[in-house]
């Protein structure tokens, strides 16, 4: 038995597309530069940074009321790994395990594939930044009124849309699913330490109101999160309208990934 485990980690290993400290750096480095500039398009409805915080104001703003961009010191990091994860990481595990194959994987070094990448990668970039500016809109726009499901919907149907027009593998589809769901949750502890919060007229989603430590089985649990989070995790307040959001930005993420995987991989081809 402990052989065959050793054979199907070996083999699972071996079938993942290798992750080179260039493609990783280079990613991190979108992520810090791209990431706090489309994050800043829906922000300054959604929360407010305490933590080193950057506001910038457009020089004709006399009263500096509203600042075009809002971000924090803090983010440019956060987003930086977190693309590594998104673009690099995840995508690789869920193809080794569905057995699917991207453009990367063919070995196929042309002029015309790289142009497609980087052409697919400037339009995610560029769809991920329409979504989370119509999140923007939906959030703020007192006409259309709509209740937070609705809006959960039109934008999951957007980035749906826009998964199915620039990657279409499921690897892409369960990884922006997943982060769509763990993305918000890996928010508590920053906004358990003041480094963010959501202000009142967003914040619509409480992931641990229900948890309690009534029950024993739940002890431990509890135990943890009031360690981490402090004792009133319960009241640590999130906006829904994220999910979608975190979705779209996996998927700019990846594209991303691939087109630099491929750049990187024919630099080395040239040099061998």
């Amino acid at each position: 038995n402990n052989e065959k485990s050793y054979r199907f980690q070996k083999s699972f290993i071996m079938k993942l597309t290798p992750f080179s400290p260039k493609t990783a750096s280079n990613l991190f480095l979108s992520g810090a530069i791209i990431g706090p500039v489309v994050d800043s398009l829906h922000n300054q409805c959604l929360l407010k940074y305490n933590f080193l915080p950057i506001s910038l104001y457009l020089p004709s703003e006399l009263e500096h009321t509203t600042p075009f961009f809002c971000s924090s010191w803090a983010v440019p990091p956060l987003l930086g790994f977190a693309y590594v994860v998104l673009g690099g990481i995840l995508p690789r595990l869920f193809q080794s395990f569905l057995k699917e194959t991207n453009d990367n994987d063919l070995n196929v070094i042309s002029q015309d594939q790289s142009v497609s990448l980087r052409t697919k990668a400037v339009l995610a970039v560029t769809t991920t930044a329409v979504i989370i500016k119509i999140s923007e809109v939906l959030e703020t726009n007192t006409i259309l009124s709509l209740d937070p499901t609705t809006k959960i919907l039109v934008l999951l149907t957007l980035c749906l849309s826009q998964w199915a027009w620039l990657d279409g593998t499921f690897a892409a589809l369960i990884a922006a699913s997943i982060t769509s769901i763990g993305g918000p949750l890996s928010e508590l502890p920053f906004v358990a330490q003041n480094v963010w919060n959501y202000l009142p007229s967003a914040a619509d989603y409480f992931p641990l109101q229900n948890l309690s430590s009534d029950s024993s089985s739940l002890t431990l649990i509890t135990s943890s999160l009031t360690w981490v989070l402090g004792d009133d995790y319960q009241q640590l307040a999130l906006s829904s309208i994220t999910g979608p959001c975190y979705f779209a930005v996996t998927m700019d993420a990846i594209a991303i990934g691939r087109w630099l995987d491929h750049e990187n991989s024919n630099k080395d081809s040239t040099y061998k």
